[in-house]
Protein backbone atom coordinates (compact mmCIF):
# COMPACT_ATOMS: atom_id res chain seq x y z
CA UNK A 1 0.00 0.00 0.00
CA UNK A 2 2.03 3.52 -1.00
CA UNK A 3 2.39 5.92 1.48
CA UNK A 4 1.72 2.93 4.55
CA UNK A 5 1.08 4.87 7.96
CA UNK A 6 3.40 3.66 10.68
CA UNK A 7 3.11 5.21 14.10
CA UNK A 8 5.51 4.76 16.81
CA UNK A 9 4.64 5.49 20.36
CA UNK A 10 6.44 4.68 23.75
CA UNK A 11 2.14 2.82 24.54
CA UNK A 12 0.35 1.42 22.22
CA UNK A 13 -3.69 1.85 23.01
CA UNK A 14 -4.93 -0.82 25.54
CA UNK A 15 -7.70 -3.24 25.16
CA UNK A 16 -10.76 -1.82 24.87
CA UNK A 17 -12.59 1.44 23.11
CA UNK A 18 -9.34 3.99 23.08
CA UNK A 19 -9.78 7.14 25.49
CA UNK A 20 -8.11 10.35 25.45
CA UNK A 21 -8.11 12.79 22.55
CA UNK A 22 -4.52 11.77 21.19
CA UNK A 23 -5.35 8.30 21.16
CA UNK A 24 -8.94 8.76 19.35
CA UNK A 25 -7.57 10.35 16.71
CA UNK A 26 -4.71 8.07 15.94
CA UNK A 27 -7.10 5.47 16.62
CA UNK A 28 -9.54 6.88 13.89
CA UNK A 29 -6.40 7.94 11.53
CA UNK A 30 -5.03 4.49 11.18
CA UNK A 31 -8.54 2.80 11.68
CA UNK A 32 -9.54 4.86 8.15
CA UNK A 33 -5.86 4.79 6.17
CA UNK A 34 -4.43 1.67 7.52
CA UNK A 35 -1.39 0.95 8.98
CA UNK A 36 0.84 0.04 11.82
CA UNK A 37 0.81 1.03 15.45
CA UNK A 38 3.58 0.42 17.34
CA UNK A 39 4.74 0.90 21.02
CA UNK A 40 6.22 -0.89 24.29
CA UNK A 41 4.05 -3.49 25.27
CA UNK A 42 4.40 -1.75 29.25
CA UNK A 43 5.83 -5.77 29.96
CA UNK A 44 9.52 -6.23 30.82
CA UNK A 45 11.37 -9.43 29.52
CA UNK A 46 14.71 -10.44 31.06
CA UNK A 47 16.13 -10.25 27.67
CA UNK A 48 14.51 -7.92 24.74
CA UNK A 49 14.34 -9.85 21.70
CA UNK A 50 15.13 -7.97 18.25
CA UNK A 51 11.56 -8.43 16.42
CA UNK A 52 8.16 -6.92 16.90
CA UNK A 53 5.86 -8.57 18.38
CA UNK A 54 2.45 -8.05 16.47
CA UNK A 55 -0.63 -7.77 18.47
CA UNK A 56 -4.53 -9.17 17.87
CA UNK A 57 -6.57 -6.33 16.78
CA UNK A 58 -9.87 -5.65 14.83
CA UNK A 59 -9.38 -2.37 14.64
CA UNK A 60 -8.93 -2.21 10.42
CA UNK A 61 -4.81 -1.45 11.67
CA UNK A 62 -2.37 -3.52 12.88
CA UNK A 63 -0.02 -3.46 16.10
CA UNK A 64 3.00 -4.20 17.02
CA UNK A 65 4.81 -3.82 20.13
CA UNK A 66 8.62 -4.67 21.64
CA UNK A 67 9.78 -5.34 25.21
CA UNK A 68 11.77 -3.72 27.70
CA UNK A 69 14.46 -5.29 30.63
CA UNK A 70 13.16 -3.49 34.05
CA UNK A 71 16.43 -1.81 34.07
CA UNK A 72 15.47 -0.19 30.67
CA UNK A 73 12.19 1.10 32.21
CA UNK A 74 14.71 2.50 35.01
CA UNK A 75 17.37 3.88 32.72
CA UNK A 76 15.63 4.88 29.60
CA UNK A 77 12.06 5.91 30.50
CA UNK A 78 12.44 7.03 34.47
CA UNK A 79 15.86 7.75 33.62
CA UNK A 80 16.82 9.72 30.46
CA UNK A 81 13.13 9.98 28.87
CA UNK A 82 11.58 11.45 32.11
CA UNK A 83 14.86 13.04 34.40
CA UNK A 84 16.63 14.29 31.74
CA UNK A 85 14.76 15.54 28.74
CA UNK A 86 11.52 15.93 30.42
CA UNK A 87 13.03 18.91 32.46
CA UNK A 88 15.05 20.26 30.17
CA UNK A 89 12.16 20.89 27.81
CA UNK A 90 10.27 22.42 30.49
CA UNK A 91 12.65 24.52 31.57
CA UNK A 92 13.93 22.85 34.68
CA UNK A 93 17.61 21.85 34.44
CA UNK A 94 18.03 22.31 38.15
CA UNK A 95 16.05 19.03 38.39
CA UNK A 96 18.14 17.18 35.20
CA UNK A 97 19.67 13.73 36.48
CA UNK A 98 22.55 13.49 34.72
CA UNK A 99 23.78 10.36 34.73
CA UNK A 100 25.49 8.18 31.84
CA UNK A 101 24.01 5.03 32.38
CA UNK A 102 20.63 7.05 31.23
CA UNK A 103 22.32 8.36 28.25
CA UNK A 104 23.28 5.17 27.37
CA UNK A 105 20.21 3.21 28.06
CA UNK A 106 18.10 5.89 26.18
CA UNK A 107 20.79 5.00 22.89
CA UNK A 108 20.50 1.46 23.16
CA UNK A 109 16.94 1.35 23.29
CA UNK A 110 16.33 3.41 20.43
CA UNK A 111 19.12 1.53 17.95
CA UNK A 112 17.23 -1.69 18.90
CA UNK A 113 13.91 -0.17 18.36
CA UNK A 114 15.20 0.91 14.81
CA UNK A 115 16.10 -2.27 13.90
CA UNK A 116 12.96 -3.95 14.64
CA UNK A 117 11.00 -0.89 12.74
CA UNK A 118 13.90 -1.09 9.64
CA UNK A 119 12.27 -4.73 8.88
CA UNK A 120 9.10 -3.79 8.54
CA UNK A 121 9.78 0.08 6.73
CA UNK A 122 9.23 0.09 3.31
CA UNK A 123 10.63 2.93 1.40
CA UNK A 124 7.08 4.61 0.63
CA UNK A 125 5.67 4.20 4.27
CA UNK A 126 5.14 7.35 6.07
CA UNK A 127 6.65 6.96 9.86
CA UNK A 128 5.52 9.52 12.51
CA UNK A 129 7.10 8.92 15.57
CA UNK A 130 5.73 10.84 18.82
CA UNK A 131 7.08 12.52 21.79
CA UNK A 132 10.85 12.69 23.68
CA UNK A 133 11.11 9.14 24.20
CA UNK A 134 12.55 8.41 20.59
CA UNK A 135 14.37 11.76 19.28
CA UNK A 136 17.23 9.60 18.02
CA UNK A 137 14.88 7.23 16.33
CA UNK A 138 15.54 8.70 12.64
CA UNK A 139 19.09 9.12 12.99
CA UNK A 140 19.48 5.19 13.99
CA UNK A 141 17.01 4.32 10.89
CA UNK A 142 19.03 6.52 8.32
CA UNK A 143 22.41 4.96 9.52
CA UNK A 144 20.21 1.32 8.62
CA UNK A 145 19.82 3.43 5.19
CA UNK A 146 15.63 3.52 5.61
CA UNK A 147 15.18 5.79 3.34
CA UNK A 148 11.09 6.88 3.63
CA UNK A 149 9.77 9.97 5.43
CA UNK A 150 10.07 10.14 8.77
CA UNK A 151 8.58 12.68 11.04
CA UNK A 152 8.44 13.27 14.86
CA UNK A 153 5.91 15.64 16.84
CA UNK A 154 7.41 16.60 19.72
CA UNK A 155 4.27 17.55 22.47
CA UNK A 156 5.83 19.56 24.68
CA UNK A 157 7.91 22.43 25.09
CA UNK A 158 11.01 22.91 22.83
CA UNK A 159 13.73 23.74 24.94
CA UNK A 160 16.05 27.16 24.81
CA UNK A 161 19.20 27.02 23.37
CA UNK A 162 20.15 28.55 27.47
CA UNK A 163 18.67 25.26 28.28
CA UNK A 164 20.47 23.32 25.71
CA UNK A 165 23.95 24.03 27.30
CA UNK A 166 22.90 21.91 30.43
CA UNK A 167 22.35 19.05 28.12
CA UNK A 168 25.55 16.61 27.93
CA UNK A 169 24.28 15.03 24.30
CA UNK A 170 23.62 18.32 22.70
CA UNK A 171 25.44 18.27 19.41
CA UNK A 172 23.85 15.06 19.51
CA UNK A 173 20.17 16.39 20.03
CA UNK A 174 20.51 18.27 16.63
CA UNK A 175 21.99 15.68 14.85
CA UNK A 176 18.63 13.46 15.95
CA UNK A 177 16.15 16.44 14.70
CA UNK A 178 17.92 16.58 11.37
CA UNK A 179 17.38 13.38 10.36
CA UNK A 180 13.61 13.72 10.22
CA UNK A 181 12.16 14.81 7.20
CA UNK A 182 9.05 16.66 9.40
CA UNK A 183 9.15 18.07 13.20
CA UNK A 184 6.12 19.07 14.13
CA UNK A 185 5.80 21.53 17.12
CA UNK A 186 3.01 23.03 19.34
CA UNK A 187 3.45 26.63 18.85
CA UNK A 188 5.57 29.02 16.45
CA UNK A 189 7.46 30.56 20.16
CA UNK A 190 8.26 26.51 19.90
CA UNK A 191 9.54 27.28 15.90
CA UNK A 192 11.44 29.88 16.46
CA UNK A 193 13.67 28.38 19.54
CA UNK A 194 14.24 25.33 17.14
CA UNK A 195 15.53 27.31 14.19
CA UNK A 196 17.33 29.53 16.46
CA UNK A 197 19.12 26.70 17.93
CA UNK A 198 20.23 25.10 14.68
CA UNK A 199 20.97 28.75 13.47
CA UNK A 200 23.61 29.13 16.37
CA UNK A 201 24.89 25.43 15.42
CA UNK A 202 28.06 25.37 13.02
CA UNK A 203 26.38 23.25 10.75
CA UNK A 204 23.24 24.75 10.59
CA UNK A 205 21.58 27.07 7.86
CA UNK A 206 18.25 28.47 7.50
CA UNK A 207 16.38 28.53 4.43
CA UNK A 208 12.83 29.41 3.04
CA UNK A 209 9.67 28.68 4.56
CA UNK A 210 10.84 27.01 7.82
CA UNK A 211 13.39 24.35 5.87
CA UNK A 212 16.68 23.93 7.70
CA UNK A 213 20.03 22.93 6.34
CA UNK A 214 22.34 20.75 8.84
CA UNK A 215 25.18 19.34 7.11
CA UNK A 216 24.16 17.36 4.41
CA UNK A 217 20.03 16.92 5.63
CA UNK A 218 17.94 19.41 4.46
CA UNK A 219 14.78 18.86 6.31
CA UNK A 220 11.25 20.97 8.05
CA UNK A 221 9.85 22.56 10.65
CA UNK A 222 6.53 23.89 11.08
CA UNK A 223 3.76 24.38 13.91
CA UNK A 224 1.06 22.18 13.94
CA UNK A 225 -1.21 23.04 17.40
CA UNK A 226 -2.71 20.05 18.19
CA UNK A 227 -6.18 20.38 19.40
CA UNK A 228 -9.58 18.08 20.74
CA UNK A 229 -12.87 17.09 19.05
CA UNK A 230 -14.77 19.66 20.62
CA UNK A 231 -18.17 18.69 19.51
CA UNK A 232 -17.88 15.19 20.76
CA UNK A 233 -16.54 16.50 24.21
CA UNK A 234 -19.14 19.18 24.43
CA UNK A 235 -22.00 16.12 23.79
CA UNK A 236 -20.09 14.61 26.68
CA UNK A 237 -20.84 17.64 29.20
CA UNK A 238 -24.44 17.82 28.21
CA UNK A 239 -25.10 14.65 29.57
CA UNK A 240 -27.01 14.73 33.12
CA UNK A 241 -24.63 13.50 35.79
CA UNK A 242 -26.44 10.58 37.54
CA UNK A 243 -26.25 12.87 41.11
CA UNK A 244 -24.72 15.92 42.37
CA UNK A 245 -21.02 14.81 43.18
CA UNK A 246 -19.76 17.99 44.82
CA UNK A 247 -22.35 19.11 47.25
CA UNK A 248 -21.40 22.90 47.46
CA UNK A 249 -23.40 24.64 49.77
CA UNK A 250 -25.28 27.30 48.76
CA UNK A 251 -23.68 31.10 46.98
CA UNK A 252 -20.70 28.17 47.08
CA UNK A 253 -18.98 28.75 43.29
CA UNK A 254 -16.64 26.25 41.56
CA UNK A 255 -13.45 26.72 40.30
CA UNK A 256 -12.12 23.72 39.07
CA UNK A 257 -8.37 22.58 37.89
CA UNK A 258 -7.50 19.23 35.98
CA UNK A 259 -3.40 18.00 35.99
CA UNK A 260 -1.56 15.50 35.89
CA UNK A 261 0.84 15.44 39.07
CA UNK A 262 3.82 17.58 37.81
CA UNK A 263 6.06 20.21 38.99
CA UNK A 264 5.38 21.82 35.26
CA UNK A 265 2.04 22.30 35.83
CA UNK A 266 2.35 25.18 38.41
CA UNK A 267 0.51 23.28 41.32
CA UNK A 268 1.82 24.86 44.23
CA UNK A 269 1.85 27.89 42.50
CA UNK A 270 -2.03 27.38 41.93
CA UNK A 271 -2.90 27.04 45.16
CA UNK A 272 -0.84 30.11 46.37
CA UNK A 273 -3.00 32.40 44.32
CA UNK A 274 -6.19 30.68 45.01
CA UNK A 275 -5.24 31.08 49.18
CA UNK A 276 -4.61 34.99 47.83
CA UNK A 277 -7.99 35.32 46.43
CA UNK A 278 -9.58 33.93 49.85
CA UNK A 279 -7.55 36.15 51.30
CA UNK A 280 -8.09 39.23 49.82
CA UNK A 281 -11.67 38.50 48.08
CA UNK A 282 -13.97 41.65 47.72
CA UNK A 283 -17.22 41.67 50.11
CA UNK A 284 -20.17 40.48 48.12
CA UNK A 285 -18.09 38.22 45.87
CA UNK A 286 -19.35 33.89 46.70
CA UNK A 287 -16.97 32.20 48.12
CA UNK A 288 -15.88 29.12 45.80
CA UNK A 289 -14.25 26.13 45.77
CA UNK A 290 -11.19 24.98 43.87
CA UNK A 291 -11.77 21.55 43.36
CA UNK A 292 -8.51 20.36 42.10
CA UNK A 293 -7.91 16.54 40.27
CA UNK A 294 -4.38 15.28 40.01
CA UNK A 295 -3.68 12.17 39.20
CA UNK A 296 -0.02 10.80 40.47
CA UNK A 297 2.33 10.31 38.03
CA UNK A 298 5.71 8.82 37.74
CA UNK A 299 6.03 8.14 41.52
CA UNK A 300 9.13 6.70 41.30
CA UNK A 301 11.07 9.93 41.05
CA UNK A 302 12.07 12.20 43.68
CA UNK A 303 10.75 15.03 42.02
CA UNK A 304 7.52 14.24 42.01
CA UNK A 305 7.45 12.97 45.48
CA UNK A 306 8.23 16.07 46.77
CA UNK A 307 5.38 18.17 45.31
CA UNK A 308 2.77 15.71 46.31
CA UNK A 309 4.41 16.68 49.39
CA UNK A 310 4.20 20.60 48.81
CA UNK A 311 0.41 20.27 47.61
CA UNK A 312 -1.09 17.84 49.80
CA UNK A 313 0.32 21.04 52.61
CA UNK A 314 -0.48 24.07 51.02
CA UNK A 315 -4.04 22.36 50.65
CA UNK A 316 -4.27 21.96 53.95
CA UNK A 317 -3.22 24.79 55.51
CA UNK A 318 -5.52 26.76 52.84
CA UNK A 319 -8.42 24.75 54.13
CA UNK A 320 -7.37 25.10 58.13
CA UNK A 321 -7.00 29.20 57.46
CA UNK A 322 -10.08 29.89 55.31
CA UNK A 323 -12.22 26.86 55.65
CA UNK A 324 -15.92 27.39 57.49
CA UNK A 325 -18.07 24.11 58.50
CA UNK A 326 -20.17 24.26 55.68
CA UNK A 327 -17.09 25.06 53.13
CA UNK A 328 -14.22 23.70 52.36
CA UNK A 329 -12.14 26.00 50.17
CA UNK A 330 -9.75 23.47 48.18
CA UNK A 331 -10.71 20.20 47.41
CA UNK A 332 -7.64 17.84 46.05
CA UNK A 333 -8.70 14.73 44.63
CA UNK A 334 -4.84 12.75 44.13
CA UNK A 335 -6.59 10.22 41.82
CA UNK A 336 -8.29 9.73 37.84
CA UNK A 337 -11.60 10.74 37.01
CA UNK A 338 -13.56 9.55 34.29
CA UNK A 339 -14.32 11.53 31.45
CA UNK A 340 -17.91 10.38 31.75
CA UNK A 341 -17.76 12.07 35.10
CA UNK A 342 -15.03 15.22 34.30
CA UNK A 343 -17.12 16.44 31.28
CA UNK A 344 -20.15 17.53 33.48
CA UNK A 345 -18.12 18.86 36.48
CA UNK A 346 -16.42 21.37 33.39
CA UNK A 347 -20.05 22.53 32.17
CA UNK A 348 -20.64 22.76 35.95
CA UNK A 349 -17.53 24.89 36.74
CA UNK A 350 -17.48 28.92 36.71
CA UNK A 351 -13.76 28.69 36.19
CA UNK A 352 -11.12 27.02 35.53
CA UNK A 353 -7.45 27.43 36.59
CA UNK A 354 -4.93 26.53 33.62
CA UNK A 355 -1.69 27.36 34.94
CA UNK A 356 1.03 25.90 34.16
CA UNK A 357 4.75 27.03 34.63
CA UNK A 358 5.49 25.48 30.75
CA UNK A 359 3.30 23.27 28.91
CA UNK A 360 3.41 21.94 25.11
CA UNK A 361 -0.59 23.23 24.23
CA UNK A 362 -2.77 21.85 27.38
CA UNK A 363 -5.92 20.57 26.02
CA UNK A 364 -7.81 21.08 29.82
CA UNK A 365 -7.87 24.46 28.46
CA UNK A 366 -9.53 23.41 25.10
CA UNK A 367 -12.25 20.64 26.61
CA UNK A 368 -13.25 23.20 29.58
CA UNK A 369 -14.41 25.56 26.66
CA UNK A 370 -15.95 22.98 24.57
CA UNK A 371 -18.33 21.65 27.56
CA UNK A 372 -19.11 25.40 28.72
CA UNK A 373 -23.24 26.03 28.33
CA UNK A 374 -22.76 28.84 25.56
CA UNK A 375 -25.51 31.13 26.99
CA UNK A 376 -23.75 30.96 30.47
CA UNK A 377 -20.29 29.88 29.94
CA UNK A 378 -17.61 29.82 32.69
CA UNK A 379 -14.36 31.76 32.26
CA UNK A 380 -11.23 30.57 31.53
CA UNK A 381 -8.01 31.69 33.11
CA UNK A 382 -4.99 30.56 31.30
CA UNK A 383 -1.02 30.64 31.69
CA UNK A 384 0.83 32.46 29.22
CA UNK A 385 3.20 30.02 29.55
CA UNK A 386 0.99 27.34 28.05
CA UNK A 387 1.48 26.64 24.37
CA UNK A 388 -2.49 27.00 24.32
CA UNK A 389 -2.05 30.85 25.20
CA UNK A 390 -0.17 31.41 21.59
CA UNK A 391 -4.23 30.80 20.29
CA UNK A 392 -6.81 31.27 22.93
CA UNK A 393 -5.75 34.90 23.85
CA UNK A 394 -9.44 35.61 24.82
CA UNK A 395 -8.77 33.86 28.26
CA UNK A 396 -7.77 35.65 30.93
CA UNK A 397 -4.18 35.34 30.34
CA UNK A 398 -2.14 35.57 33.90
CA UNK A 399 1.80 34.46 34.92
CA UNK A 400 1.48 31.72 36.81
CA UNK A 401 4.38 32.84 38.92
CA UNK A 402 2.23 35.54 40.85
CA UNK A 403 -0.28 34.69 43.13
CA UNK A 404 -1.74 38.23 43.16
CA UNK A 405 -2.41 37.86 39.05
CA UNK A 406 -3.91 34.72 39.94
CA UNK A 407 -5.89 36.01 42.34
CA UNK A 408 -7.42 39.30 40.57
CA UNK A 409 -8.18 37.04 37.45
CA UNK A 410 -10.29 34.61 40.06
CA UNK A 411 -12.34 38.00 41.13
CA UNK A 412 -12.95 39.06 37.89
CA UNK A 413 -14.13 35.97 36.65
CA UNK A 414 -16.82 35.47 39.03
CA UNK A 415 -17.76 38.83 38.74
CA UNK A 416 -17.74 39.09 34.80
CA UNK A 417 -21.09 40.52 33.26
CA UNK A 418 -22.26 37.33 31.66
CA UNK A 419 -22.38 39.64 27.55
CA UNK A 420 -18.17 39.72 28.42
CA UNK A 421 -18.22 35.66 29.29
CA UNK A 422 -20.59 34.80 26.36
CA UNK A 423 -18.14 36.67 23.83
CA UNK A 424 -14.82 35.47 24.84
CA UNK A 425 -16.65 31.67 25.10
CA UNK A 426 -17.28 32.42 21.43
CA UNK A 427 -14.01 33.24 20.72
CA UNK A 428 -12.39 30.39 22.20
CA UNK A 429 -14.98 28.09 20.68
CA UNK A 430 -13.84 28.87 17.62
CA UNK A 431 -10.20 28.28 18.20
CA UNK A 432 -11.34 24.82 19.40
CA UNK A 433 -13.19 24.40 16.40
CA UNK A 434 -10.42 25.84 13.93
CA UNK A 435 -8.08 23.02 15.71
CA UNK A 436 -9.92 20.04 15.81
CA UNK A 437 -7.65 17.24 16.57
CA UNK A 438 -8.64 15.55 13.08
CA UNK A 439 -7.84 18.16 11.38
CA UNK A 440 -4.05 18.43 13.31
CA UNK A 441 -4.33 14.84 12.44
CA UNK A 442 -4.69 15.06 8.34
CA UNK A 443 -2.88 18.07 8.32
CA UNK A 444 0.71 16.82 9.38
CA UNK A 445 0.64 13.72 7.14
CA UNK A 446 -0.22 15.64 4.44
CA UNK A 447 2.47 17.75 4.94
CA UNK A 448 4.96 14.83 5.92
CA UNK A 449 3.70 13.13 2.55
CA UNK A 450 4.64 16.24 0.43
CA UNK A 451 8.32 16.67 2.73
CA UNK A 452 10.94 17.20 0.39
CA UNK A 453 8.67 18.05 -2.27
CA UNK A 454 9.46 21.94 -3.36
CA UNK A 455 9.49 24.48 -0.77
CA UNK A 456 13.03 24.72 -0.52
CA UNK A 457 15.60 27.46 -2.34
CA UNK A 458 17.02 27.12 -5.66
CA UNK A 459 20.90 26.29 -5.81
CA UNK A 460 21.83 29.90 -6.35
CA UNK A 461 19.47 31.19 -3.63
CA UNK A 462 21.30 28.50 -1.28
CA UNK A 463 24.70 29.83 -2.80
CA UNK A 464 23.77 33.60 -1.77
CA UNK A 465 22.73 32.34 1.68
CA UNK A 466 24.88 30.37 2.68
CA UNK A 467 27.82 33.73 1.53
CA UNK A 468 25.59 36.25 3.79
CA UNK A 469 25.91 33.52 6.84
CA UNK A 470 29.99 33.60 6.08
CA UNK A 471 29.73 37.21 5.68
CA UNK A 472 31.21 37.25 2.07
CA UNK A 473 31.06 39.59 -0.36
CA UNK A 474 27.97 38.52 -3.02
CA UNK A 475 28.97 38.43 -6.61
CA UNK A 476 26.48 39.25 -9.01
CA UNK A 477 24.98 36.15 -10.95
CA UNK A 478 26.24 36.63 -14.88
CA UNK A 479 24.01 38.60 -16.67
CA UNK A 480 23.46 37.33 -20.60
CA UNK A 481 23.64 40.18 -22.86
CA UNK A 482 23.62 38.61 -26.02
CA UNK A 483 20.53 39.67 -27.92
CA UNK A 484 17.15 37.82 -28.22
CA UNK A 485 15.25 37.20 -31.08
CA UNK A 486 11.46 38.31 -30.92
CA UNK A 487 10.63 34.57 -30.22
CA UNK A 488 13.25 34.01 -27.18
CA UNK A 489 11.95 37.49 -25.51
CA UNK A 490 8.43 36.63 -25.33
Amino acid sequence: MPNRLIVLSNRIPTDGPPSGGLVVALHELLAERGGLWIGSSGTFAETPGEELQPVPTVDGYDKATFDLTAQEHEDFYLGYANSVLWPLCHHRTDLLALDRRYAAAYDTVNARVARMLAKVIGPDDLVWVHDYHFLPIAYELRRLNVTARIGLFLHIPFPTSPDLMALPEQKEFFHWLAAFDLVGLQTEADVARCLSGFREQREGELLLNGRVKFGPRVFQVRSFPIGIDGAAFRDLAERDAPLDPLHLGKNTRLAIGVDRLDYSKGLPQRIKGFARWLETRKPGTDRATLLQITPPSREAVEAYQEITTELETLTGRTNGQFGEIDWTPVRLIENGVPREVLAPLYRRADLALVTPLADGMNLVAKEFVAAQDAEDPGVLILSNAAGAAEQMVDALIVNAHDADEISEAIERALTMPLTERKARHAALMKVVEDTDIATWGASYIDCLRTSGEGGGTSSRLQDLLSALKRGEQLQPAPVDLTPKTEEQAE
